[in-house]
């Protein structure tokens, strides 16, 4: 075999690559055609899509729609939407199977008991047939409060999970879960007579979707309350670009594209702003919001009960600054309180993430300001609030619920003895039980468990 030259060899490993400007212009022209086909417009035009499915979906089964938040809420237009409601994927994902008592959703069972039921909406992004909410964490929940609430109707007392969707494994090992979720239910020390007569009747499931409605036969009945768990959107295998710019999940993660667009507003000017350009979408949607803003009510605090003078909600002007209150406590707020102003108290806390972090080195200042304050007065009504009115807020309640009250939501001063994680569940579900959004972070809470379990005095 004859002598091979040097040239036959490729004189360099790039020169067996396209060249370095010529993959670029590749990666850009992909990734240019994955931005448009995920733009703002096709997105408000897929949930547009979406809400006609979930409308067709309330007509066949007559009952009233919930949005599973933050998601669902695009789905439905607010002059047809019932309700809100929280229920979490991450509670349904493999492995993880729980029931949170951060989300406990109580306010679904007055309104099933009134209307035979109601229609939960979410979605999911692309490829799956339904979100994790839907085919596992309320499944989980409608089985617990069936069995807590309905102990002699075992009828209803199994998880009821979607048709062949689930591997058997896990559907047994959902199964076997409920019963010690029942246990930490009635942990809490609700009132299981009360919530028994706000459901009425034990919760059957069905499911509605682009693939099926099952059961095809199943309506409101008289023995029991039906909650359908409807997945909006239709199932998309491939990339989004198949498809001529429907986008699977559309209102999922809004923060990350809606440019401050939010469900309402999309839906007041649903036609100005499909009609508008995509470079032009980020100036109409911050005006609209604006004028929204302008004309939308001060926000409402919540009273939580069993205690009769403690508020919760969201930082604003026309809440905090209208009087109604004696005491204040702002989360957020780092402005300075004048000296002779003793009824406030701004914690400064950081509104990002952080914050939840940042509240443990605040809570002592808490615990200073309400036992002094309320302590020579306990009949004063006292506000906390923080930029959300979910998070920093509820820890800031939840500690001093722990350390200032008793069973009876009665002002006893500072307590004494030691405080457990159970006692701080109990008093979690008065908050959560008062205010259905609330959803206080991991961080917030293990705040309030390290101020509350380990206090140098205990």
């Amino acid at each position: 075999m004859g002598d091979i030259a040097d040239s036959d060899f490729p004189v360099s490993v790039s020169s067996l690559h396209f060249p370095s400007t010529e993959q670029l212009s590749v990666s850009q022209t992909l990734a240019s055609l994955r931005r448009s086909a995920l733009s703002v417009n096709n997105r408000l035009r897929s949930i547009e899509a979406d809400a006609a499915f979930v409308r067709e979906v309330a007509d066949h089964y007559g009952l009233p729609l919930i949005a599973n938040e933050r998601c669902g809420s695009w789905y439905i237009p607010p002059d047809i939407k019932g309700g809100s409601a929280y229920f979490k994927s991450t509670d349904g994902h493999t492995g993880q199977w729980d029931f949170s008592f951060r989300r406990l959703n109580l306010q679904i069972l007055p309104l099933s008991r009134e209307q035979g039921g109601c229609i939960i909406v979410d979605s999911t992004r692309r490829g799956k047939l339904m979100p994790d909410a839907l085919s596992k964490t309320i499944p989980i929940w409608c089985a617990v409060f069936n069995r807590a609430l309905f102990p002699s109707e075992t009828a209803y007392h199994s998880v009821e999970l979607p048709p062949n969707y689930l591997g058997a494994s896990e559907e047994s090992q959902i199964e076997q879960r409920i019963d010690s979720f029942v246990h930490s239910l009635k942990s809490l020390k609700l009132d299981l007579d009360e919530l028994r007569q706000q459901l009425g009747k034990p919760i059957r499931l069905a499911w509605a979707n682009r693939t099926y409605f099952h059961p095809t036969d199943l309506r409101k009945g008289n023995d029991y309350n039906l909650l359908v768990l409807c997945s909006a959107s239709k199932r998309v295998h491939g990339a989004e670009i198949s498809e001529g710019g429907y986008i699977q999940g559309a209102g999922d993660d809004s923060e990350a594209w809606a440019h401050g667009l939010t469900p309402p507003v999309f839906w007041a000017h649903k036609s100005t702003l499909l009609a508008t350009s995509e470079e032009d979408l980020p100036d109409v949607i911050e005006n609209l919001t604006r004028e929204h803003r302008k004309h939308t009510s001060s926000q409402q605090a919540t009273l939580v009960a069993p205690t009769k003078n403690l508020y919760i909600g969201q930082a604003d002007p026309g809440l905090v600054g209208n009087g109604a209150y004696d005491l204040v406590i702002d989360c957020n707020s780092n402005e300075e309180v004048p000296g002779d102003n003793p009824k406030r108290l701004n914690l400064g806390c950081t509104s990002s993430r952080q914050g939840g972090r940042d509240l443990r080195n605040h809570l002592d200042k808490v615990q200073a300001f309400v036992g002094s304050r309320l302590g020579s007065n306990p009949s004063q009504s006292l506000l906390v609030v923080c930029d959300t009115g979910k998070d920093l807020s509820a820890g800031t309640l939840l500690t001093i619920i722990c350390f200032f009250y008793n069973d009876a939501g009665e002002f006893v001063g500072s307590r004494t003895d030691s405080i457990g994680k159970q006692f701080i569940r109990q008093r979690l579900a008065w908050i959560v039980s008062s205010k259905h959004d609330v959803n206080p972070s991991r961080s917030t809470l293990q705040s309030v468990n390290a101020f509350l379990m380990q206090r140098p005095d205990y």
